[in-house]
């Protein structure tokens, strides 16, 4: 073999090496949150984990100004996005997990995945500009749908990206709301008040189906929607998870 074939045979080995390299990172970038939080999620099934939602006793200060649009300039938290989670009332090696909300002026909690993350009020579904910061920290409302006890649909949404290497920048809130069923519990905090809710569907729609938040435009019944990306670290669709108030 001449010095020139080995040379290009060098230089075509390298290129290939470093293609499958960047594939396995493009992979990894894409699906490693998620599947982090599907082993976690797993184990803590096989260790029959079960998570109850307990009120704080200290609660922050209610603000009903929420209640009016508030366009980019949301109230955050050091700590939001982040489960509450602690086992003191129950022993070391007990199945019972406590979950607490980040803030009880406005959070949701998700009892079967232990989800538990701070939600921010009257964000634009529509601009990326001001969802997209949000989606770093937590859960976002969105702007225009209601309020948690009042008639119509509470429309909540999380996890959101342009491009894989985006993804693990935002907050892995939603990431197994796949795995809830009918009859499931939500429980969702606003301005001191806890709200019960029971999953009623599970669905998965285009990226460009707004129908469910249309349709929050139009209900009179309460009821709670949320979304998420789907599959985990894409934006090829939706997820759909509607829940109605608790009997």
């Amino acid at each position: 073999m001449q010095k020139s074939e080995i040379i290009r045979f060098l230089v075509l080995r390298t290129i290939g090496n470093f293609l499958v390299l960047f594939s396995l990172f493009g992979v990894f970038a894409t699906f490693g949150p998620a599947l982090f939080y599907e082993a976690k999620f797993r184990i803590s099934q096989a260790r029959g984990i079960r998570y109850i939602v307990v009120e704080p006793k200290k609660t922050s200060i209610s603000s009903s100004s929420w209640r009016e649009p508030q366009g980019g300039s949301t109230p955050g938290s050091s700590d939001s996005g982040q489960a509450r989670m602690t086992d003191s009332t129950f022993p070391e090696n007990s199945s019972e997990k406590i979950l607490t909300p980040p803030d009880t002026d406005f959070s949701i909690l998700i009892p079967k995945i232990g989800a538990s993350e701070k939600v921010f009020p009257n964000i634009d579904p529509i601009k990326e500009e001001e969802f997209l910061p949000i989606l770093q920290k937590g859960v976002a409302h969105a702007k225009g749908t209601v309020f948690p006890g009042l008639p119509g649909n509470t429309y909540l949404f999380a996890h959101s990206a342009d491009n894989f290497w985006n993804v693990g920048r935002y907050n892995a809130a939603f990431y197994l709301i796949k795995d809830l069923k009918i009859g499931d519990d939500i429980v969702i905090f606003f301005e001191d008040k806890r709200f019960n809710y029971k999953v009623t569907d599970n669905k998965i729609v285009d990226d460009s189906d707004v129908s469910d938040l249309i349709k929050s435009h139009r209900s009179n019944d309460q009821q709670l929607i949320l979304q998420t990306c789907w599959p985990p670290g894409t934006t090829w669709k939706r997820l759909v998870i509607t829940a109605r108030p608790k009997i």
